[in-house]
């Protein structure tokens, strides 16, 4: 299973399902790692649902620092998902 189907499956989206995008709600096109390879994660890390967020296309840009607004940062983005767990 790979990790868009592992964010599908423990959110039980569907697969026509329009997921949204959890910093602006806009239909999101992008399960995006918090914490990718690059950056030293590894594969059992990086592939946990704590570590996968669902953006949009401008904030899935703005997470990589591509964008207008500035770059979303990953302390951001991890503030984001702990509040799944709240």
């Amino acid at each position: 299973m790979n990790y868009k189907q592992k964010y599908k499956k423990h959110f039980d989206y569907g697969d026509d399902e329009i997921i949204l995008c959890e910093v602006c709600g806009r239909p999101a096109v992008h399960i995006h790692h918090i914490e990718f390879k690059q950056m030293g994660g590894k594969k059992k890390k990086i592939d946990r649902i704590d570590n996968l967020i669902s953006l949009c296309h401008n904030c899935h840009n703005e997470a990589h620092g591509i964008g207008n607004q500035g770059k979303l940062e990953p302390e951001t983005l991890k503030e984001i998902v702990a509040r799944r767990f709240t």
